[in-house]
């Protein structure tokens, strides 16, 4: 019996960022949007709309260079919890039309539809328009979905139609569909990858087709044999179900070194208020915390603790502003700092009690803080630090 045919769908969330803070606020649609850091220092571009991006504007560009190709843009601060959850809740929607969803990152899907032909009338690719603008209808999420044979495929398929494109290679061609595309295409081709594959006149894919296995083995070593599957259109054809989030972590690059102490911890303070308030929604715990910090040089270490499970800002910071003392006896000025958290277990587990008197009380102000958050911006209410 012959191997069952795949059909793995590509789903690609258009400036998911952009789009998320164009649902918050419907004056920034049709302009130059930038998601990112200030461009007062040295904050750099998450996100950017398709106005901006005609530009010259990408992301990881510093919003100062940003702004200067395009100085009308409107600069937004991210908000990582929101987006986070809308992710969440589209992979459970997802979960609901296939039987096997993986989040490839935080606005990129896979999805197997093999086997569910039949509940969308023997009709896959015209199954996705109705699934793009049911997402439209759902979340206001404008996307792009590439359906082909394999991962790899449909990932560089929905590359040629964005934004808020739908593309199905057929299987047996995809092949001849890659040929024309340049070779950077191919995740994992970084720059100086490309450099060499172009000083053997490779440019596009077809050039690369021209080759055999162990020739590109001889040119770029064991990333050879990956790139021959891969320009030959054999891709993943594996999706993995979402596993339990490991970590949870935010970082701050500041615009001046600094070497303040007191000034870093009320910095530190707030990037744990923001990490608590993500293991409350998701009702966990952490056991595990970690210090990030960067100095001037670029030279980065981490610090960690374990503890009793907690999400409660001030016995988070405690530990980490501890970690931090001992990392800093001998002040240099830093330039970044971070802090995570992991080792999660649910929220029923018990934790000592920092409230003996009212035991029920700490959760129920923590859950009203949280949501004062949510609708009115993290900055609108804080837990006192420990002093």
């Amino acid at each position: 019996m012959s191997a069952q045919q795949k059909y793995i769908a590509h789903l690609d969330l258009d400036c998911f960022f952009v789009s998320v803070e164009r649902i918050k606020n419907p004056k920034l649609n049709g302009k130059a949007v930038i998601v990112g850091g200030s461009p007062d220092g040295r904050g750099v571009v998450a996100s950017a709309s398709y106005e901006a991006r005609k530009y010259g504007v990408r992301s990881a560009m510093p919003t100062a260079q940003a702004l200067r190709r395009c100085p009308h843009a409107i600069v937004v601060s991210g908000h990582h919890d929101e987006y986070s959850d809308y992710s969440r809740r589209l992979y459970k929607f997802m979960l609901t039309i296939a039987p096997i969803v993986e989040r490839a990152s935080i606005d990129e899907m896979n999805i197997d539809l093999t086997g569910c032909e039949s509940l969308y009338n023997d009709d896959l690719p015209g199954f996705m328009c109705t699934l793009q603008h049911r997402i439209w209808q759902e979340f206001r999420l404008p996307c792009t979905i590439a359906l082909a044979a394999n991962k790899l495929v449909a990932k560089i398929a929905a590359g040629t139609v964005k934004p808020s494109g739908i593309i199905f290679v057929p299987h047996g061609t995809e092949r001849e569909f890659l040929s024309s595309l340049p070779i950077g295409v191919i995740p994992g081709v970084g720059t100086k990858t490309e450099e060499v594959l172009q000083k053997k006149g490779i440019r596009i894919i077809t050039d690369c087709q021209a080759f055999s296995k162990e020739q590109l083995e001889e040119l770029v070593g064991s990333f050879g044999h990956y790139l021959f599957e891969a320009v030959n259109g054999r891709g993943g054809y594996t999706i993995t179900p979402e596993q339990i989030r490991k970590s949870i972590s935010r970082e701050e690059t500041f615009a001046r070194d600094i070497n303040d102490r007191k000034e870093l911890e009320k910095i530190l303070f707030s990037l744990v208020e923001s990490v608590c308030s993500t293991l409350r929604k998701h009702r966990w715990k952490a056991k595990t915390i970690t210090v990030k910090f960067r100095y001037a040089d670029f030279t980065t270490f981490t610090r960690r603790q374990t503890c009793t499970p907690t999400n409660y800002d001030p016995a988070i910071f405690s530990i980490a502003r501890e970690l931090l003392a001992k990392a800093f006896e001998h002040p240099k000025p830093l330039r970044l700092i971070g802090i995570g958290v992991s080792n999660f277990v649910d929220d029923e587990e018990r934790e000592i009690s920092l409230f003996p008197t009212q035991p029920d009380g700490k959760q129920t102000v923590l859950s009203a803080i949280d949501s004062l958050r949510k609708k009115y911006g993290d900055d609108v209410i804080h837990i006192g630090r420990v002093s």
